[in-house]
Parts: structure tokens; sequence; C-alpha cells
């Protein structure tokens, strides 16, 4: 495996765009393509600031030999192009769809369930006002990402609906929870997150008027055993 190749297999890993890789490293989207179509090499700043970024020795990196490429080969397996959409695609037919519930896996839990070919959604929560649940990701019966969360309710004209139908609403560069902000008569909502779609953690809030209502922690990424 060539430079240029685990170049382009390790941005994938971390979930990065071009565009968002260019961003962290404070340069353009064409240098990064150009590096990962091996019309360039990075310069010796270059490979340590993608080191530290994506936690991989430069040996690693340039080194073509089989155990450093068998290594990045066995972290890259999984496509985030494919999974990032379809935990969008999952999210929207459960909770936020107000699909029905399956059989709880837990007393009192309130479970839901979607699939699509190689690929298990699961999210699963218990209580009600404060409640507590986990969200996770399955590839070929393997867990690959998982979100905790944790939330309640603390005002009144609190909406469930209101809730899912912010939900419905999740954007594909942060695919976690809802987005920035959103609208919808008197109800405000508000979210923060850090991280990227491997490592993240972030804070959700909702507004009645100027009044906070509901507010929700949620922390998460990829996982591997």
């Amino acid at each position: 495996m060539q430079l240029h190749e685990k170049l382009q297999l390790l941005r994938k890993q971390n979930g990065l765009s071009q565009e968002e890789l260019a961003d962290k490293l404070g340069i353009a989207r064409q240098t990064v393509s150009k590096w990962e179509t091996g019309q360039a090499v990075p310069e010796v700043s270059g490979l340590i600031l993608l080191s530290e970024l994506y936690g991989v020795t430069i040996d690693r990196m340039v080194k073509e030999d089989d155990e450093c490429n068998l290594t990045l080969s066995a972290k890259t397996e999984l496509d985030y192009a494919e999974i990032i959409p379809f935990l969008i695609r999952a999210k929207k037919n459960t909770y936020a769809g107000k699909a029905h519930e399956i059989k709880a896996s837990r007393t009192q839990s309130h479970d839901f369930c979607y699939e699509e070919n190689e690929y298990s959604y699961y999210d699963t929560y218990l209580g009600g006002e404060k409640f507590a649940g986990e969200e996770a990701v399955w590839h070929h019966g393997e867990p690959v990402w998982s979100m905790n969360y944790v939330g309640r309710v603390i005002g009144e004209h609190f909406s469930g609906d209101f809730l899912k139908e912010v939900l419905s609403h999740v954007p594909m560069e942060r695919p976690f929870r809802g987005p920035d902000i959103y609208t919808n008569g008197d109800y405000r909502y508000h979210c923060k997150t850090e991280g990227e779609f491997t490592w993240y953690q972030g804070y959700e809030e909702i507004f009645y008027m100027e009044e906070r209502i509901y507010e929700c922690y949620f922390h998460g990424g990829m996982i591997q055993a």
C-alpha cells in the first residue's frame, strides 16, 4: 500500500471529508486531493500534523512493509460513506419517525430497531421525563458505533413531537442528534458538538419562548472488539 492510499484510508477511518481535513490542517482542499491521488507528497510538517491527528506514527504512514499495511487495512474496513447514511435513515425510521417499539430488551425499556442488508441499528432507553439510553450500529453482527445519552425535561410545555421533528433533521456532517439550530413556532432547539464521528460529545436543549425546558447530554464514537 502506497502513501497516498494510506492517507485516503486514514481520512475515511476518522470520518473526515477532504474539506474537513483541509480545515483542520489549515491547507487547501486541493492539496489533500493531490496527496490522496499521488500527485504530491506531504512535507515533514504536514506528516507531523497528520500523525498527531490520526494517532499513527509517521513510520507507519510512509513505510510500505506488510506489517504496517495490514494494521492500517484492518482498521479501515468500514466505509463511512455507508455507515453514516445508514445511521441517518435508521434514526429517521425509528424514534424520530414515530415507529412502533419492538419487544423490550430490559425491564421497562423502550426499544427500536432498523436493519438494512449487513447493517443493524438499535436504540434503547429507560425512563420518560428523565431518561438515559444508547444507540448503536452493528455491521455483519459486530458492534461498530455507539452513542450514550441522558436527558431530562426541566420545564412546562415540553413537546415530544417537536423533539421527534428535530431529530428527523439529523445532519449528515454531524449524525448524532439534531441540527445546530431548529425552530418551529414558539419552540427552539440548540445543539453543540465537539469531535468527529469516531469520537465526540455534545449537548442539546429546547426552549419554549425564552424558557429552557429540556436538556440532553450525549457522547460516543466508533468501537472495536
